[in-house]
């Protein structure tokens, strides 16, 4: 069936506010990813801070108990980890394309590779059910902030999760009394911005601290030739004061890296929004184009049949005379 000229216009009138619509999507996903991306550059002074009390804390630890071995020898095998939680960001709105089904895809099939069946806390109401379909064991569902003030509330949250896995499983290892000299694992995944590309799906190893982390930390030069001391006597009272302060540490070396991982993904998903919202825009100039040619067209024929009667009532005027 042919369109007529004013259901044409009422097509083009309606691409006209969609594209408004989407304009609207565009700029406030562009605002969004730059909000993200700076909240994660603000974290690096800070991080530098909480890296360098575990570095004094883990010196001081060793110090304390006259050893020379190296930092990074504290660290466990990677085949005795066993994963006992993840965490999986994703979004709550659509518009992102495969952004859920590419981060739930890459944690199920890492997850599948490590040992255990961790609990999974997600982050984003769209990858809960990707995660759920898939028969995965889900612990506490989370909804992603609107904005970077919204963030710091949501990892406070993620951390108490980790806190409380963790402290059921040094319940159940009697005489453990360190806090990264672990056999237990918690990962978070998360997409990531890239140059590239939009994203990338990414992961980090929260717990137990890795080698080459630890080894970072050993590395680190102190800022200045003043290094600090635990003002406490060498012996167990010494040792509970370190593990409380390196506890603290560690606890904010989560928050930090969770902070980070939140922010990259809601970035990511503003970049693939954004995306999204410029493939349609230049679908609905597409559209636009072609209503206004078949409108044009139209019309013209319209004005063409007006003609063909003006000049054919002219002629029958014309032999009547």
């Amino acid at each position: 069936m042919t369109d007529t000229a004013a259901n044409l216009r009422r097509k083009i009138d309606s691409a006209a506010d969609l594209k408004g619509v989407v304009r609207t999507m565009k700029a406030l996903a562009a605002s969004s990813i730059t909000q993200y991306e700076t909240s994660v550059l603000a974290l690096a002074d800070y991080y530098r801070t909480v890296e360098l009390g575990l570095s004094a804390s883990f010196r001081a630890s060793l110090i304390a108990q006259h050893a020379d071995t190296d930092l990074s020898k504290t660290d466990i095998n990677e085949s005795e980890v066993e994963v006992i939680g993840a965490i999986v960001f994703g979004s709550d709105q659509g518009l992102v394309g495969q952004f859920n089904e590419d981060i739930a895809q890459f944690a199920l099939a890492t997850l599948a590779k490590l040992p255990g069946q961790p609990t999974i806390w997600t982050v984003g109401e769209r990858v809960q059910t990707r995660l759920a379909d898939a028969h995965s064991k889900l612990g506490a569902a989370y909804n992603l902030p609107t904005s970077v003030i919204g963030i710091a509330p949501l990892i406070g949250h993620l951390v108490a999760q980790i806190q409380q896995a963790t402290e059921r499983q040094e319940n159940n290892q009697k005489g453990s009394n360190s806090p990264y000299n672990t056999s237990y694992g918690i990962y978070v995944f998360h997409n990531r911005p890239t140059s590239g590309a939009l994203y990338e799906p990414t992961l980090q190893r929260l717990l137990p601290l890795d080698q080459q982390w630890l080894q970072s930390l050993a590395e680190i030069e102190w800022p200045n030739s003043h290094r600090p001391e635990i003002l406490c006597p060498i012996g167990k009272a010494e040792r509970q004061v370190n593990i409380r302060t390196r506890r603290a540490l560690i606890r904010e070396y989560l928050f930090i890296s969770i902070f980070r991982a939140c922010a990259e993904s809601l970035a990511s998903e503003n970049a693939s929004r954004l995306s999204a919202m410029q493939r349609a825009e230049k679908n609905i100039d597409d559209l636009q184009e072609k209503l206004g040619r078949e409108f044009n067209r139209l019309r013209q024929s319209a004005i063409d049949e007006e003609l063909f009667d003006v000049v054919a009532g002219y002629e029958l005027l014309s032999q009547q005379h």
